[in-house]
């Protein structure tokens, strides 16, 4: 496991490069340019981070929080802030125990998320790694609104090794979900992943959609744990976390699984949604294969990005 561990950690770091271009040379820059801790700095750092896509209401925080730092520790030279600010980014990510609960319970996850962000590609590397920590998994196909979801889930369920309950294009998402539900319960399943459609631009449809399935999985499972997930694209920067606000309106996310890091320069926007809207990163992707969609922490991240290796 620990093995398993290094490996994600490296394409982590290999997977924010581009964002470590695009922020932490900018920093760095800073930290050796300047002789003095003086206004000129700070805006510099700060122009640097909103840059880097932490958005600006973070951005305010992390320059907040190194200002009382500086001034407490009464730091005198620029380079000496650069663990400060590492220790102030990783405060604005730290939301207590990222909770994975659903794991060690009878549960049904449901992963909402527009088309393109790798929603369903996350449903089967999920299912995967839960396949091969002992778990028996099923999946719903209840994304019928879009014509190769089907398709798509078939093929990550026949690669994860896991059962799939669907029906055809078209069909009712919830009679898809009344289905797995009664799967799950008479197969004793002990994670149900639903993957569901997400079509923002039509909100009220898909608020009533996620209601109607909530309803039927109140009411035939009523026992069951509830994760709802939420799949982002981190190659769109701040337009992730305004997708992310827009889906807290229609349902209850408990969690956020942050996609395609290893292809931008927007990486810094973990940052943003955790700290702004006091949701866990749950789980992040940094590449195609199975295994390269990780749990978040927000620890071995920021050390990703500045390149600290600990221990």
């Amino acid at each position: 496991m620990e093995e398993k561990k290094k490996g994600f950690f490296s394409r982590l770091v290999d997977g924010l490069a581009k964002t470590r271009d695009n922020i932490v040379s900018g920093m760095d820059s800073i930290f050796s340019g300047f002789s003095a801790i003086d206004e000129d700095f700070y805006e510099e750092l700060e122009e640097t981070l909103i840059i880097g896509d932490l958005g600006i209401k973070t951005t305010m925080l992390i320059m907040e929080d190194l200002r009382k730092r500086v001034k407490e520790q009464h730091i005198k030279e620029p380079g000496e802030c650069r663990q400060l600010l590492i220790d102030s980014i990783k405060d604005q990510m730290n939301l207590g125990e990222n909770a994975y609960e659903f794991e060690n319970r009878t549960s049904v996850v449901l992963v909402i998320g527009v088309n393109g962000v790798g929603k369903t590609t996350s449903v089967g590397k999920l299912a995967g790694q839960l396949k091969d920590d002992g778990k028996r998994v099923i999946l719903a196909a209840a994304d019928t609104f879009r014509a190769a979801a089907i398709e798509q889930l078939t093929e990550w369920a026949n690669r994860a090794g896991v059962e799939l309950i669907a029906q055809q294009e078209g069909s009712d998402p919830a009679a898809v979900i009344y289905d797995a539900v009664a799967a799950a319960k008479s197969r004793k399943a002990d994670v149900l992943i639903c993957d569901t459609a997400g079509r923002l631009h039509n909100k009220k449809n898909l608020m009533e959609e996620l209601k109607k399935i909530n309803r039927i999985i109140d009411k035939e499972y009523p026992g069951a744990y509830r994760e709802t997930l939420v799949v982002l694209d981190g190659t769109t920067g701040q337009n992730a976390l305004s997708q992310a606000r827009q889906f807290m309106e229609v349902a209850d996310i408990t969690g956020i699984i942050l996609t395609k890091l290893d292809g931008t320069a927007k990486g810094g926007i973990a940052v943003a949604i955790q700290s702004e809207l006091g949701i866990p990163v749950k789980y992040v992707g940094v590449g195609e294969k199975i295994d390269d969609l990780q749990k978040f922490d927000s620890q071995d991240f920021v050390n990703a990005l500045f390149q600290v290796r600990e221990g």
